[in-house]
């Protein structure tokens, strides 16, 4: 009788045992790591979704982000990026057809309006004095019609200007050079990088001489675009003669039959004779070998107003300026700089900033530019 309950409690033990032994095996799969799951029963990769049978369930992974593609935003019309210009006019423009008749108010509100812009003094009298006249011999009877007339006018005062960018077509062993000139912040270097990518879009050979050597960070600037562009650049050392960089600049563009050199010039004014003593050595000697200069374009920041008017007379008296680059126009509510320009100096507006990107520097299109400020 002892020996049988030694023998059942053996059993007992036994049984406990391998029960014990199966639940510890158990809870050791239920807290196996995923990646030693992983390891020993390797997933099967996913199967696409046209290859999926009814009843699979179809699980997303986590999306890998995808390096952004740089590309240029879309252009705004003139329109859009004049904005703040207009504003100078809007006021106006309301307070005219507010009122069912033309009033000596609706003249000092146009009047006020024309000289924010910074059109000028002179130019604003005669542009409204000959609509007062028409106004008084019942010509002009109403207000939307004065405003009508007003377009017509300014833009009658920009019209007959030529406004394309003089390229020549020469002999191998000679060269086109475009001068850039202006004072320090204008946008001159940015300027010719723009218009370089530009040329070289429309198929021409192009090389950059980097002439502002008082400047580190324009030469750096400079041959930034020229890799975007994938054109050629000249350049000096800092402090170098900046002829010694032009003529440098032409001579390679002529032994490889390069047809435009683009040259950036210094535009310090920290005493205004030795800046235009060395304008107007640039020019002598861009033209000293097979280089003729065929433009010359002054870059002005619209947002100095009447100032670029006085820039726009120093630097043609040296340099003979062929044309005007009018940027940060659309920050801007002073683009009546234009016409003072174009009126006093005889000096057309050939191309305008109105952004950041290579497709915001545009030809000038003065109609364009007026509806734009009136809202036609």
């Amino acid at each position: 009788m002892g020996i049988e309950i030694i023998f059942l409690i053996l059993a007992v033990l036994v049984i406990a045992f391998g029960v014990g032994v199966v639940v510890l095996n158990r809870r050791r799969e239920g807290v196996q790591a995923p990646s030693q799951r992983t390891a020993a029963q390797p997933a099967a990769p996913p199967r696409p979704a046209d290859e999926l049978s009814t009843g699979d369930t179809l699980v997303e992974e986590p999306a890998v982000a995808e390096e952004p593609v740089a590309e240029e935003p879309p252009a705004g019309t003139l329109r859009e990026r004049l904005a703040k210009a207009r504003s100078t006019f809007a006021g106006a423009i309301s307070g005219v057809l507010s009122r069912s008749a033309i009033t000596d108010e609706s003249f000092d509100e146009l009047e006020e309006a024309l000289l924010r812009a910074d059109i000028g003094v002179n130019i604003a009298d005669e542009l409204l004095g000959g609509l007062r006249t028409r106004v008084r011999d019942k010509e002009i009877t109403e207000p939307a019609a004065l405003l009508d007339a007003l377009d017509v006018e300014m833009k009658s005062r920009l019209a007959g200007s030529e406004r394309s960018l003089n390229f020549e077509t020469f002999d191998e062993g000679a060269t086109n050079v475009w001068m850039f000139v202006g004072v320090n912040g204008v946008g001159k270097t940015t300027t010719i990088g723009k218009l370089a990518k530009q040329q070289v879009d429309a198929g021409r050979t192009v090389l950059l001489a980097a002439g502002d050597t008082f400047r580190a960070a324009a030469a750096e600037q400079l041959t930034t675009w020229a890799e975007r562009s994938d054109v050629e650049i000249v350049r000096g050392a800092d402090g170098a003669d900046p002829s010694s960089v032009i003529f440098d600049g032409v001579e390679k563009a002529a032994s490889k039959n390069i047809e435009l050199v683009m040259a950036d010039t210094a535009g310090r004014l920290h005493t205004k004779s030795n800046l235009m003593d060395e304008l107007a050595k640039v020019r002598r000697v861009a033209e000293k070998g097979a280089g003729k200069v065929t433009e010359t374009l002054l870059v002005i920041d619209a947002t100095t107003g009447q100032n670029g008017l006085t820039q726009a007379r120093e630097f043609g008296d040296v340099t003979d300026v062929t044309g005007v680059v009018l940027t940060k126009l659309d920050g801007s509510a002073k683009g009546g700089i234009v016409f003072a320009i174009e009126t006093e100096l005889g000096i057309p507006v050939k191309l305008v900033g109105i952004g950041e990107t290579i497709g915001d520097l545009v030809d000038f299109d003065p109609d364009e530019f007026v509806s734009a400020l009136l809202e036609r």
